[in-house]
């Protein structure tokens, strides 16, 4: 059964569907054209999917990777637990000290609660593939983000739309709560898979940041284009997902529009403060 969700749930496989080779095309040329010129600090509170930090590190910038820790379970049937934790640690060595290259550090520890991140020591933040959807207590983890950017300092990140958990619950059959689900302060919304994701239409994208001091510069969707159109199309020609990955970054749709949205937003200076230029090592 095809569920509603599936539109941003990539299969399981190396060999990814059409429609999934061009979703990830646009989700890295959108990351791509955001990131900053020069070499910056960036810590990456991304879900589990995204390449964002990756992507960022071949650019040239430095990458604080924040994975979650793994249960006991999957620590005892991961051999790579054990190399992940070495990484880790270096990592919180490092954190004193200015990077020296561009490249990855692993952290293990919460993405939500990045406690062990001194204030202001990130140029930029990615929280890319629903991190603030998965984390249902967004608000604290935007206001943990807003504290380890610098001011100027900016994050981009992609959430799960209102107009994804609406037809969400349409597959679920749950009608009485459509009616007052896009004037809902928090939409909560149960999962195929039995897990509960946060839906955000872009007034309430828009608070949580604003909430945290941060100001919005943008909201998009993450595509516009529909699975049938993206498959049709490159049945039709296989090799024109490049041109199909530029018709959809030029097109100007509405930001309420599409499963996904992605909002980038920045640390305001303070008044009177010229501040630290982001990039810039003390």
């Amino acid at each position: 059964m095809h569920h509603a969700a599936t539109a941003i749930t990539a299969p399981d496989t190396d060999h990814l569907p059409a429609y999934w080779q061009f979703h990830d095309a646009v989700a890295q040329a959108q990351l791509l054209a955001w990131l900053p010129r020069g070499r910056h600090m960036i810590v990456d509170v991304s879900g589990p999917r995204s390449p964002g930090g990756e992507l960022a590190a071949m650019a040239g910038h430095h990458v604080l990777r924040v994975i979650e820790a793994p249960t006991a379970s999957q620590r005892g049937a991961d051999a790579a637990w054990t190399e992940e934790r070495r990484r880790s640690d270096e990592g919180r060595k490092r954190l004193k000290g200015a990077p020296e290259a561009s490249g990855t550090t692993l952290l293990i520890g919460d993405s939500s609660r990045l406690s062990f991140l001194p204030d202001e020591c990130a140029d930029d933040v990615l929280a890319e593939d629903r991190a603030l959807s998965t984390h249902l207590g967004a608000e604290a983890m935007i206001a943990e983000i807003a504290r380890v950017l610098r001011p100027a300092g900016r994050v981009l990140a992609c959430v799960d739309s209102l107009v994804l958990g609406m037809a969400v619950l349409a597959d679920q059959n749950h009608w009485a709560h459509l009616v007052d689900l896009p004037h809902a302060e928090v939409v909560l919304v149960p999962w195929p898979d039995g897990s509960i994701t946060r839906c955000y239409g872009p007034d309430q994208a828009r608070e949580l940041f604003t909430g945290a001091g941060l100001r919005v510069n943008w909201i998009r969707s993450r595509t516009v284009l529909s699975e049938s159109v993206v498959t049709h199309w490159l049945r039709r020609d296989p090799g024109g997902l490049p041109r199909l990955v530029r018709a959809e970054l030029a097109a100007r749709s509405d930001e309420s529009l599409g499963a996904q949205l992605v909002i980038s937003a920045s640390k305001p200076r303070p008044r009177g403060s010229r501040g630290r230029p982001p990039g810039k090592q003390s």
